[in-house]
């Protein structure tokens, strides 16, 4: 079955070639696109290397951090243009392992939506460090408390049936940043799509570091207060 792989990079040359190859070894008919916001290690370089060995393989190169929700926003409006049904965005950092695709394939059938919940196996965080752990779990207790969800609406592995989903609903989040994972995904549950849950296992990431920045934890407990704030007027 033919589908759309979207995977946002940001100074990630040490990971996309293995990214790659993982996903051809056990999805030899997905189609990639790669969107890179100008990263200086090489990044685009990488993924122009495997566009030359393998067609299947796309990008987009831009030319400023523009936000991972806005790369996840134009990579789904480009598949939607050239006519993809089924989308899965992943992160290209090794966190997210391709082995999980299938699953959420045969889960897609009586759903709309799939995405990955860190909360559902035990230990499944195991080996990060302790501030990535207490800024996971508060974000999900938070949006669980305020926006009164138990999805984990935080994670960018997930897999949509653009039959079923109208696009236009996800990318009506209007946060570009991380902010527009749970923005997104509760705007989808508000208008009662199926989503599902499989539980993942999260390794701690191998090469490079995280894109997270301490501006982006403040403007994400913003988000979440103003989300909460405007839902009860």
């Amino acid at each position: 079955m033919k589908f759309l792989i979207i995977i946002p990079t940001l100074n990630e040359r040490g990971n996309i070639s293995i990214i790659y190859n993982k996903i051809a070894k056990l999805h030899k008919k997905a189609h990639i696109l790669f969107i890179d916001d100008n990263s200086i290690d090489g990044s685009s370089q990488e993924i122009l290397n495997i566009r030359k060995k393998d067609k299947k393989v796309n990008y987009i190169f831009r030319d400023k951090r523009l936000g991972i929700g806005s790369a996840h926003k134009i990579g789904i409006i480009n598949g939607i243009k050239k006519k993809y049904r089924y989308i899965l965005t992943m992160d290209c950092d090794g966190t997210h392992d391709p082995k999980y695709i299938e699953k959420m394939f045969k889960h897609l059938k009586e759903n709309d939506m799939i995405i990955t919940n860190r909360f559902l196996t035990k230990n499944s965080i195991n080996g990060w460090d302790l501030r990535r752990k207490l800024i996971t779990k508060a974000g999900y207790y938070l949006v669980r408390i305020l926006l009164n969800s138990k999805l984990d609406s935080s994670g960018g592995f997930r897999l949509y049936d653009f039959k079923k989903v109208n696009f236009k609903h996800v990318i009506s989040a209007k946060n570009n940043g991380f902010n527009f994972f749970f923005e997104s995904t509760i705007l989808l549950q508000n208008k009662k799509y199926k989503i599902f849950e499989i539980p993942i296992v999260l390794p701690k990431r191998v090469s490079g570091s995280s894109k997270m920045r301490l501006s982006d934890l403040f403007i994400g407990f913003y988000g979440l207060l103003n989300y909460f704030f405007k839902r009860l007027r």
